[in-house]
C-alpha cells in the first residue's frame, strides 16, 4: 500500500493508522491525516510518530490513493463539497460514516468515483473489531482487497451487500453498548450477593470474554456452550429462568432490531 490518508483524525482514524502501522501495511511516514481541530491533529501525531498531520483536506488527496473519510455524518457533505475538485481517478475513497449510503457519497463525487463504505465498531480500538464493507460498482477486486487488509489490522472484517450494513451497524456497531449493559448488570448482581464492586466487574468482564472466546474456539453454538453448563435444577437453570420470566433475551435481540431500524432511518434523512 502506498501513502494512506484519513480526513477526520478522532479516535477511529488513530485506530486505523495505527493498526495499518503495526502489520506494515504502511510505514508511519506513510500516514497522513487532516483535522479542523488542533487538538486532533496533535493527538493523532502524538499517538503515531512520524505521521503527518494537516489542517488542509485538499492536501490528503494530492498525497495519498487511498483516502479514508473518517468524519460524522453530518459533516459529510461539507467535506465532500470541499474535496471533490480535487478527486483524481487513481483514489480511492473510503468512507466509516454511520448512515451515510454509497450512493449519497456518489451524488457529491466526480462521477466514476471508487468508494466503499465501512461499519467499523470501537474495538478496533484494541485490535478486535468486527467491521463489514460493501463496495460501490466502481470499486475493483484490488480496492476491496486493500479495504480488507485495512480492516483486519484491527480485527475481522465481512463484505456484505450494501443493505445488510444497517443490521451490521445494529449489530456489531451499537452491540458493544448491549454487551456492556451485560456486564454491568451482571456485576451489579454480584455486589447484590456481597461481592465488591471491583471484584464483581473484573469477575463479569473475565466471563463475557471467556465465553466469547468458547463460542469463537470451540466451534460450538451458543445453544450447546449452554447446555454445558446448565444442569437440572441447577444455579445456571435458575438463572435463565429468571431471564426468560423478564423476557431478557428476547429484550437484547429488540436492541438490535431497533438499532438496526434507527440506522435504516439515517440512511434516509
Amino acid at each position: 500500500m502506498k501513502n494512506i490518508g484519513f480526513i477526520g483524525a478522532g479516535r477511529m482514524a488513530t485506530a486505523l493508522a495505527r493498526g495499518c502501522v503495526e502489520v506494515n501495511l504502511v510505514a508511519a511516514k506513510q500516514v497522513l491525516a487532516s483535522d479542523p481541530h488542533e487538538e486532533s491533529r496533535t493527538k493523532f501525531a502524538s499517538q503515531l510518530e512520524g505521521a503527518q498531520v494537516t489542517a488542509d483536506n485538499a492536501a490528503i488527496l494530492a498525497a495519498c490513493d487511498t483516502v479514508v473519510l473518517a468524519v460524522k455524518p453530518q459533516m459529510m457533505s461539507g467535506v465532500l463539497a470541499g474535496i471533490k475538485p480535487h478527486v483524481e481517478p487513481r483514489h480511492l475513497l473510503v468512507s466509516i460514516a454511520a448512515g451515510v449510503t454509497l450512493q449519497r457519497l456518489a451524488e457529491q463525487l466526480p462521477a466514476g468515483t471508487r468508494i466503499i463504505r465501512v461499519m467499523p465498531n470501537t474495538p478496533c480500538l484494541i485490535g478486535l473489531g468486527a467491521s463489514a464493507f460493501a463496495l460501490d460498482t466502481t470499486a475493483t477486486a484490488d480496492d476491496a482487497a486493500t479495504v480488507e487488509r485495512l480492516l483486519e489490522s484491527v480485527g475481522k472484517s465481512y463484505e456484505v451487500e450494501e443493505p445488510l450494513l444497517d443490521a451490521v451497524t445494529g449489530l456489531s456497531g451499537s452491540g458493544p453498548a448491549f454487551i456492556y449493559t451485560v456486564i454491568e448488570a451482571m456485576a451489579a448482581g454480584g455486589v447484590a450477593g456481597g461481592l465488591s464492586p471491583e471484584l464483581a466487574l473484573e469477575l463479569a468482564t473475565q466471563t463475557a470474554a471467556g465465553a466469547a472466546a468458547m463460542v469463537s474456539q470451540t466451534g460450538l453454538s451458543p445453544a450447546e456452550l449452554r447446555s454445558h453448563v446448565t444442569s437440572p435444577n441447577g444455579t445456571t437453570l435458575a438463572g435463565l429462568n429468571a431471564l426468560a420470566a423478564r423476557d431478557g433475551a428476547a429484550a437484547i435481540q429488540a436492541a438490535v432490531e431497533a438499532a438496526t431500524n434507527r440506522s435504516i432511518e439515517l440512511g434516509k434523512a
